[in-house]
């Protein structure tokens, strides 16, 4: 696994271990046995694009696919293969990045049209000691508009005896005339248990000893990159000379005591805000980055949302002892509405702390921010709450005898109408008695623009079986009357008698369907129940929905309101 190398000279342990066979590529099973497939059938791609984040092996990959085409084996008669023997002439040389038949070019630096058809002058040319020729371009998002374009010819008709590798993190910014002519493989991320394989492989090599925590620090820190993961295993070993103990890895990286962290969102989630804030001191002059212990709590708002969703989570070989017991200990304390506030107030907060003059001013705002609201109920705590201690869920508002009938007359009543019968004389034909009928057909039918038209555009004085007579505005359609003519024959069989005059409009469906809406708006806010709540909550809005209450709804919650809700949105930035 290890490279070759001066003994006199260090090498770094991303260079040093980094994978000389598909053995030791971790985490990366669905490339290794396509490849296998390939090699095996005899159908090998010309062009392959590698993408992943950094340091997950994509440049390794490419030198990998190298070695796997042109290994000729000890006996140097062998073919492709997918364990290449590291021994041959072409394996030793592309291992140290001299094969004269496999070039690489760092797009990042050479990114125009002549360094791509500097290259490409030699695709005619067979190779010199390999079976293929191998062209690795590295960061290929890089390449100019010209560079893709000149790339472009050779790829739609390439040489039996080219093969073409690229390597990118940013995928999307390759032209799709590009990706369609190449196998692409998206290499992942590492797991935790993936980079703590590799490390304690090393540290048997390296006869170093580390602390199981820090090594866990280390693999979380790096976030699924391979060649970050042992460049931060390099310097925690410098620093702690040959000994890699968590107090070093915490200092290094910039993490606050994990414990400590923990205890801080205990007092957060209780609401204790003195507690929290002489939390927040301790750590910060013990050294801890406000930025790091914000991104810290915010992973342990979503470590407890996992678990408490997934149980089984807590099982899992990612998690720290620590890590379990928190949340084995918290799980019956809050609840996944209190941890979705958190996680939104304190990604807003990561914001915040960016544009602050002083950043641990900014953390202590953001925590107070935290601990008070998620002391307070949710609006369904508070209804419940209400409602368990007092009469008010039972008690209905009293509509008074004087106020206004807001109800509209039967002609122009837009409630859902029941199916409507169908005619007599022929059943294959629909009966149209009011508007509401004629609407409800139009909506079923998916036929939004008539719909539109007889809602926002005239105004309806009179309708019945076979007659209707309206108001239109100026902005009715020309072939308004033909289109509608044309509907209530189709549906009904009738020949009806439309009169349509011009000019300023009454009252429409639109507006009596907002007049509708307002009025039951009014009776809501009439609800005893309700006034309590919005007396709780200032700033608190009801927003109206016309939706049927779920059957797994709380039959003590919403279903009160009837077959439809209204609900009241809480908006935190005007909170007391």
């Amino acid at each position: 696994m290890a490279e070759e190398n001066n003994e006199n000279q260090y090498v770094v342990l991303a260079r040093k271990y980094r994978p000389q066979t598909f053995e030791d590529l971790l985490g990366q099973d669905a490339l290794v046995q396509t490849l296998t497939n390939a090699i095996k059938n005899n159908r090998l791609h010309h062009a392959y694009i590698l993408t992943g984040i950094r340091g997950v092996g994509k440049t390794t990959t490419a030198r990998l696919i190298a070695k796997a085409l042109n290994c000729t084996g000890l006996d140097g008669k062998g073919g492709p293969t997918i364990h290449p023997c590291g021994v041959c002439e072409n394996c030793k040389a592309i291992a140290a990045g001299r094969h004269i038949d496999v070039m690489e070019l760092d797009a990042a630096s050479r990114t125009g049209v002549d360094d791509i058809r500097e290259i490409l002058d030699g695709v005619r040319y067979k190779p010199t000691n390999a079976r293929y020729k191998i062209y690795i371009i590295d960061e290929v998002h890089m390449l100019s508009k010209n560079a893709f374009n000149a790339l472009l010819k050779t790829l739609e008709e390439p040489p039996s005896h080219v093969k073409f590798i690229f390597a990118t993190t940013e995928i999307r910014k390759v032209p799709v005339t590009v990706l369609s002519r190449c196998q692409r493989f998206d290499l992942q991320r590492l797991t935790i248990e993936d980079l703590l394989k590799l490390f304690n492989k090393i540290i048997a090599a390296e006869n170093l000893k580390a602390e199981d925590e820090a090594l866990h620090m280390i693999a979380k820190a790096a976030d699924g990159s391979a060649r970050d993961s042992l460049s931060l295993l390099d310097q925690a070993i410098s620093l702690g000379a040959g000994v890699i103990k968590t107090d070093i890895v915490k200092e290094m990286i910039g993490l606050a005591d994990r414990n400590q962290t923990f205890e801080l969102f205990e007092s957060l989630i209780s609401g204790d805000t003195k507690e929290s804030l002489l939390k927040l001191q301790t750590q910060y002059q013990n050294g801890a980055n406000p930025t790091s212990l914000l991104q810290d709590l915010i992973n342990i708002t979503h470590l407890l949302a996992k678990t408490k969703l997934i149980p089984s989570f807590i099982n899992d070989s990612s998690l720290s002892e620590t890590e379990k017991d928190f949340c084995q200990r918290l799980n019956s304390k809050v609840s996944i509405a209190i941890l979705s506030k958190i996680w939104q107030m304190m990604i807003k907060g990561l914001s915040e702390l960016q544009a602050a003059p002083v950043q641990i001013d900014a953390l202590e705002m953001i925590l107070i921010r935290v601990a008070y609201s998620a002391s307070l109920p949710t609006p369904y705590e508070l209804l419940n709450d209400v409602k368990k201690n007092s009469n008010l869920g039972n008690s209905r508002p009293q509509v008074s005898q004087a106020e206004p009938q807001t109800t509209p007359p039967p002609v122009f009543n837009h409630a859902l109408a029941a199916e409507p019968e169908p005619n007599t004389t022929d059943s294959s034909f629909l009966t149209f008695n009011q508007i509401s009928d004629l609407l409800n057909y139009l909506e079923v039918h998916k036929m939004p623009l008539a719909e539109y038209a007889l809602k926002n555009d005239v105004s309806i004085s009179e309708f019945k079986s076979g007659y209707i007579k309206m108001t239109a505005s100026d902005k009715i359609h020309p072939d308004f009357i033909l289109n509608l003519h044309k509907i209530l024959t189709q549906a009904t069989g009738l020949t009806w008698k439309i009169e349509m005059a011009r000019g300023a409009l009454g009252v429409t469906l639109a507006d009596m369907e907002k007049a509708a809406e307002e009025a039951e708006k009014r009776n809501i806010m009439e609800y005893p129940l309700v006034k309590a709540i919005m007396a709780e909550f200032k700033g608190a809005k009801i927003e109206t929905a016309t939706r049927k209450i779920a059957e797994e709804d709380d039959e003590e919650g919403s279903s009160f309101f009837g077959g439809e809700t209204s609900e009241i949105i809480y908006d935190e930035d005007n909170e007391q």
